[in-house]
């Protein structure tokens, strides 16, 4: 038997100063996205924007074949090689939360141009991870919902290249909800949230920007 490791994903989400947002939003819409997703082993990128008043309003979802993508050396090299045009924003943005994880439970189909998401901790992680399959599969069937996947942080991934001293992110896990009504992935996002004790509060909700992938014109 054959076995596959699973699919893995960047999660980059931050806040940007108003003034510099502009320039923010143009950066990644004509040079950053194309960047990345031209890395040997990046398949798609995703730009969100939340949908409420929150720390950190804007989203990037980069889905790569499995996690040793973030290892290469054609990743290495395009940390080692910024433009001066991404450094500038990249001192730029607050707040950055930043997690490589695998994308352990992928159910559904496509992708949904709505989205909600939020934080399980380690200790959830490890003691609901079967559970958390069978849920997801199920939310994954709501009307108004495509899609319910589970990242799981690989935290020596998740330290930026150009941060190595930073301490490493926990072992936690993101949890994104997908679907075609906003409503619908709302409700469904905070319900499970809900039930492993996050608070609604802590459940964002976004709408996808745009799409790009690696074999796109």
């Amino acid at each position: 038997m054959t076995v596959t490791a699973p699919r893995a994903q960047l999660c980059i989400w931050t806040n940007i100063d108003p003034a510099f947002e502009a320039d923010f939003n143009r950066w990644y819409d004509r040079e950053h996205m194309q960047e990345r997703v031209a890395i040997p082993g990046f398949q798609f990128a995703r730009r969100f924007k939340a949908l409420h008043d929150c720390a950190r309003p804007y989203l990037a979802l980069y889905c790569t074949r499995d996690a040793g993508v973030f290892t290469s050396e054609p990743y290495a090299q395009a940390f080692q090689h910024q433009t001066e045009w991404s450094l500038r924003n990249f001192a730029r943005m607050q707040g950055t939360q930043r997690r490589v994880g695998t994308l352990d439970i992928e159910a559904g189909e496509g992708q949904g141009g709505m989205l909600a998401m939020f934080v399980l901790s380690e200790a959830v992680v490890a003691q609901a991870h079967a559970r958390l399959g069978a849920q997801l599969a199920e939310l994954a069937q709501g009307d108004g919902i495509v899609r319910a996947t589970l990242q799981v942080t690989v935290p020596t991934l998740s330290v930026s290249l150009t941060a190595k001293d930073a301490p490493l992110p926990p072992a936690d896990a993101v949890v994104l909800i997908e679907g075609t009504d906003p409503d619908a992935v709302h409700t469904a996002a905070q319900t499970l949230a809900a039930a492993y004790g996050v608070p609604a509060g802590e459940v964002t909700r976004f709408a996808m920007l745009w799409r790009l992938g690696a074999n796109d014109d």
